[in-house]
Protein backbone atom coordinates (compact mmCIF):
# COMPACT_ATOMS: atom_id res chain seq x y z
CA UNK A 1 0.00 0.00 0.00
CA UNK A 2 1.72 3.38 -1.35
CA UNK A 3 1.34 6.59 0.46
CA UNK A 4 3.15 10.08 -0.57
CA UNK A 5 3.42 12.56 2.34
CA UNK A 6 4.75 16.03 2.28
CA UNK A 7 6.03 17.78 5.63
CA UNK A 8 5.66 21.24 6.72
CA UNK A 9 4.81 24.06 4.30
CA UNK A 10 5.03 27.10 5.71
CA UNK A 11 3.97 29.74 2.98
CA UNK A 12 6.17 28.51 -0.01
CA UNK A 13 4.41 28.09 -2.72
CA UNK A 14 7.15 27.42 -4.91
CA UNK A 15 8.49 24.42 -2.67
CA UNK A 16 5.32 22.61 -2.56
CA UNK A 17 5.00 22.88 -6.68
CA UNK A 18 8.41 21.36 -6.64
CA UNK A 19 7.69 18.38 -4.19
CA UNK A 20 3.93 17.73 -5.99
CA UNK A 21 6.40 17.47 -9.37
CA UNK A 22 8.57 14.95 -7.10
CA UNK A 23 5.58 12.82 -6.63
CA UNK A 24 4.38 13.58 -10.04
CA UNK A 25 7.67 11.93 -11.45
CA UNK A 26 7.19 8.64 -9.25
CA UNK A 27 3.86 8.07 -9.76
CA UNK A 28 4.70 7.95 -13.87
CA UNK A 29 7.74 5.21 -12.70
CA UNK A 30 5.78 3.00 -10.42
CA UNK A 31 2.27 3.20 -12.30
CA UNK A 32 0.52 4.49 -9.30
CA UNK A 33 -2.32 7.14 -10.09
CA UNK A 34 -4.36 6.92 -7.25
CA UNK A 35 -2.46 6.58 -3.92
CA UNK A 36 -3.19 9.48 -1.69
CA UNK A 37 -0.43 12.54 -1.21
CA UNK A 38 -0.96 13.49 2.44
CA UNK A 39 -0.09 17.08 3.58
CA UNK A 40 1.01 17.38 7.37
CA UNK A 41 -0.47 20.72 8.42
CA UNK A 42 1.69 24.03 8.81
CA UNK A 43 0.69 25.45 5.70
CA UNK A 44 0.82 28.96 6.64
CA UNK A 45 3.19 31.63 8.34
CA UNK A 46 6.94 32.71 7.72
CA UNK A 47 6.90 32.00 3.71
CA UNK A 48 5.39 34.54 1.82
CA UNK A 49 2.89 32.83 -0.22
CA UNK A 50 0.20 31.12 2.67
CA UNK A 51 -2.97 32.67 0.07
CA UNK A 52 -1.31 30.85 -2.60
CA UNK A 53 -0.59 27.75 -0.89
CA UNK A 54 -4.24 27.66 0.60
CA UNK A 55 -5.81 28.37 -3.63
CA UNK A 56 -3.28 25.91 -4.53
CA UNK A 57 -4.54 22.89 -2.48
CA UNK A 58 -8.03 24.10 -2.35
CA UNK A 59 -7.88 24.16 -6.84
CA UNK A 60 -5.91 20.43 -6.54
CA UNK A 61 -8.54 18.87 -4.02
CA UNK A 62 -11.31 20.54 -5.98
CA UNK A 63 -10.05 18.63 -9.61
CA UNK A 64 -10.12 15.29 -7.85
CA UNK A 65 -6.47 15.15 -6.90
CA UNK A 66 -6.03 12.35 -4.47
CA UNK A 67 -5.06 14.31 -1.95
CA UNK A 68 -5.35 14.81 2.16
CA UNK A 69 -4.82 18.14 4.20
CA UNK A 70 -4.28 17.87 7.57
CA UNK A 71 -4.21 20.87 10.16
CA UNK A 72 -1.09 21.90 12.12
CA UNK A 73 -0.75 24.43 14.84
CA UNK A 74 0.00 27.33 12.77
CA UNK A 75 -3.66 26.61 10.90
CA UNK A 76 -5.32 26.63 14.12
CA UNK A 77 -3.27 29.90 14.83
CA UNK A 78 -4.33 31.77 12.06
CA UNK A 79 -8.10 31.08 12.38
CA UNK A 80 -7.77 31.46 15.75
CA UNK A 81 -6.59 35.31 14.79
CA UNK A 82 -9.67 35.63 12.33
CA UNK A 83 -12.24 34.79 14.91
CA UNK A 84 -14.81 37.93 15.89
CA UNK A 85 -12.63 38.68 18.67
CA UNK A 86 -9.29 37.53 18.22
CA UNK A 87 -7.51 34.44 20.15
CA UNK A 88 -4.67 33.06 21.66
CA UNK A 89 -4.47 29.14 21.76
CA UNK A 90 -3.58 27.67 25.22
CA UNK A 91 -0.86 25.64 23.98
CA UNK A 92 1.10 28.94 22.88
CA UNK A 93 4.16 29.51 24.71
CA UNK A 94 3.78 32.30 27.52
CA UNK A 95 4.44 35.61 26.00
CA UNK A 96 3.93 34.41 22.29
CA UNK A 97 1.66 35.84 19.43
CA UNK A 98 0.50 34.81 16.46
CA UNK A 99 1.91 38.18 15.50
CA UNK A 100 5.17 38.09 16.72
CA UNK A 101 7.98 37.79 14.14
CA UNK A 102 9.01 34.24 15.18
CA UNK A 103 5.88 32.52 14.59
CA UNK A 104 5.41 34.38 11.02
CA UNK A 105 1.30 35.47 11.15
CA UNK A 106 2.72 39.04 9.59
CA UNK A 107 3.90 37.16 6.56
CA UNK A 108 0.54 34.95 6.09
CA UNK A 109 -1.47 37.99 6.57
CA UNK A 110 0.68 40.37 4.00
CA UNK A 111 0.00 37.67 1.37
CA UNK A 112 -3.71 38.88 1.54
CA UNK A 113 -2.49 42.63 1.06
CA UNK A 114 -2.77 43.17 4.65
CA UNK A 115 -0.82 46.30 6.22
CA UNK A 116 1.19 44.51 8.74
CA UNK A 117 2.33 47.77 10.33
CA UNK A 118 -1.54 49.30 11.49
CA UNK A 119 -2.33 49.04 15.45
CA UNK A 120 -3.59 45.79 16.11
CA UNK A 121 -7.27 46.65 16.23
CA UNK A 122 -7.27 48.02 12.50
CA UNK A 123 -5.13 45.00 11.51
CA UNK A 124 -7.23 42.05 12.90
CA UNK A 125 -10.21 44.06 11.02
CA UNK A 126 -8.16 44.26 7.86
CA UNK A 127 -7.00 40.40 8.15
CA UNK A 128 -11.02 39.45 8.72
CA UNK A 129 -12.18 41.67 5.60
CA UNK A 130 -8.87 40.22 3.35
CA UNK A 131 -8.48 36.64 3.99
CA UNK A 132 -11.47 34.94 2.04
CA UNK A 133 -14.01 33.07 4.07
CA UNK A 134 -13.31 30.42 1.55
CA UNK A 135 -10.07 29.92 3.25
CA UNK A 136 -10.89 30.92 7.10
CA UNK A 137 -13.38 27.64 6.19
CA UNK A 138 -11.04 25.19 4.35
CA UNK A 139 -8.77 25.93 7.08
CA UNK A 140 -11.76 25.10 10.09
CA UNK A 141 -12.92 22.12 8.37
CA UNK A 142 -9.45 20.58 7.91
CA UNK A 143 -8.68 16.74 9.31
CA UNK A 144 -6.49 16.15 12.32
CA UNK A 145 -5.24 12.86 11.26
CA UNK A 146 -5.59 9.94 8.47
CA UNK A 147 -4.77 6.61 8.48
CA UNK A 148 -3.83 4.09 5.89
CA UNK A 149 -2.08 1.08 6.32
CA UNK A 150 0.37 0.98 8.52
CA UNK A 151 0.58 4.84 9.00
CA UNK A 152 -0.93 7.39 11.06
CA UNK A 153 -0.88 10.76 9.88
CA UNK A 154 -1.18 13.85 12.30
CA UNK A 155 0.63 17.20 12.33
CA UNK A 156 2.66 16.92 15.96
CA UNK A 157 2.58 13.03 16.93
CA UNK A 158 1.20 11.82 19.76
CA UNK A 159 0.90 11.07 23.36
CA UNK A 160 2.92 7.36 24.41
CA UNK A 161 0.48 4.91 25.89
CA UNK A 162 -2.58 6.24 24.28
CA UNK A 163 -4.10 4.61 21.88
CA UNK A 164 -4.50 6.16 18.65
CA UNK A 165 -8.24 6.49 18.69
CA UNK A 166 -8.01 8.06 21.72
CA UNK A 167 -5.46 10.87 21.12
CA UNK A 168 -6.88 14.57 21.61
CA UNK A 169 -6.52 17.41 18.72
CA UNK A 170 -3.93 19.56 21.00
CA UNK A 171 -1.40 16.60 21.49
CA UNK A 172 -1.79 15.87 17.61
CA UNK A 173 -1.20 19.33 16.60
CA UNK A 174 1.31 20.61 19.23
CA UNK A 175 3.17 17.58 21.12
CA UNK A 176 6.79 17.48 21.63
CA UNK A 177 8.13 15.38 24.39
CA UNK A 178 7.66 12.93 25.31
CA UNK A 179 6.78 11.37 21.98
CA UNK A 180 9.98 12.90 20.35
CA UNK A 181 12.17 10.74 23.24
CA UNK A 182 9.41 7.94 23.06
CA UNK A 183 10.93 4.60 21.50
CA UNK A 184 7.38 2.81 22.19
CA UNK A 185 5.79 1.03 19.06
CA UNK A 186 2.83 3.13 18.52
CA UNK A 187 0.80 0.46 16.89
CA UNK A 188 1.41 2.35 13.74
CA UNK A 189 4.14 4.00 12.11
CA UNK A 190 3.24 7.59 12.46
CA UNK A 191 3.92 9.86 9.97
CA UNK A 192 4.49 13.61 11.28
CA UNK A 193 6.51 17.38 11.04
CA UNK A 194 5.76 20.15 13.52
CA UNK A 195 9.70 19.55 15.33
CA UNK A 196 12.26 20.55 12.49
CA UNK A 197 14.72 18.05 11.56
CA UNK A 198 17.69 18.94 9.02
CA UNK A 199 16.34 15.96 6.78
CA UNK A 200 12.96 13.79 6.81
CA UNK A 201 14.48 10.94 9.48
CA UNK A 202 12.67 7.84 9.90
CA UNK A 203 12.75 6.87 13.39
CA UNK A 204 11.38 2.92 13.25
CA UNK A 205 8.28 3.60 15.42
CA UNK A 206 7.93 7.77 13.57
CA UNK A 207 8.52 9.17 10.37
CA UNK A 208 9.73 13.43 10.47
CA UNK A 209 9.08 14.95 7.19
CA UNK A 210 9.28 18.36 8.58
CA UNK A 211 12.79 19.41 7.51
CA UNK A 212 12.56 23.28 7.74
CA UNK A 213 10.39 24.80 4.78
CA UNK A 214 9.15 27.13 7.65
CA UNK A 215 12.74 28.14 7.69
CA UNK A 216 13.51 28.10 3.82
CA UNK A 217 15.20 25.11 3.87
CA UNK A 218 14.12 22.34 1.00
CA UNK A 219 10.41 20.87 1.80
CA UNK A 220 10.53 16.93 1.71
CA UNK A 221 8.02 14.70 0.08
CA UNK A 222 8.32 10.82 0.70
CA UNK A 223 7.02 7.65 -0.59
CA UNK A 224 5.51 4.84 2.24
CA UNK A 225 4.85 1.63 1.40
CA UNK A 226 4.05 -0.37 4.48
CA UNK A 227 6.82 1.32 7.20
CA UNK A 228 9.69 1.83 4.76
CA UNK A 229 9.73 5.52 3.30
CA UNK A 230 12.02 7.12 0.50
CA UNK A 231 12.76 11.00 -0.07
CA UNK A 232 12.17 11.87 -3.10
CA UNK A 233 14.68 13.63 -5.12
CA UNK A 234 15.49 14.78 -8.14
CA UNK A 235 17.32 11.60 -9.25
CA UNK A 236 14.32 9.65 -7.40
CA UNK A 237 14.26 7.71 -4.50
CA UNK A 238 16.60 7.89 -1.98
CA UNK A 239 17.28 6.03 1.47
CA UNK A 240 15.85 8.12 4.67
CA UNK A 241 18.32 8.24 7.62
CA UNK A 242 17.42 6.82 10.43
CA UNK A 243 17.48 8.12 13.57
Amino acid sequence: MRTYAIGDIHGQLSELERVHDLIERDRVACGDRDAPAVHIGDLCDRGTATAGVIDYLMQGLASGAPWVVLTGNHDRMMTAFLEPTPRTPDRLLAGLHWLDERLGGRETLASYGVDTDQPIEALHADAVARVPARHVDFLNDLPVTYERGECFFCHAGVRPGIPLADQVEDDLVWIREPFLSSTDDHGKLIVHGHTPADVATHYGNRLNIDSGAGYFRPMSAVVIEGREAWLLTEGGRAVLPRG
